[in-house]
């Protein structure tokens, strides 16, 4: 049986006037456009990942089909 792990996940959010990256109640990444915010969420991430974690980046308000 396969062990699974726990992801990491962040979510890009409104925060006031900008956006940014909340992870376990923290914010980050804050950044006037959302992209910019998506793109710091994805670099961190993928720095999870590169150490053998999972993560997952999630959009406030944006919808995916699975």
């Amino acid at each position: 049986m396969k062990a699974s792990l726990e992801r990491t996940v962040f979510t890009v959010v409104r925060d006031g006037d900008a956006w940014a990256v909340e992870l376990a109640g923290a914010y980050f990444g804050h950044a006037a456009d959302k992209e910019v915010a998506r793109a710091s969420a994805h670099k961190s991430a993928r720095e999870v990942v590169d150490r053998g974690g999972a993560a997952e980046v999630r959009v406030q308000g944006e919808v995916a089909f699975r």
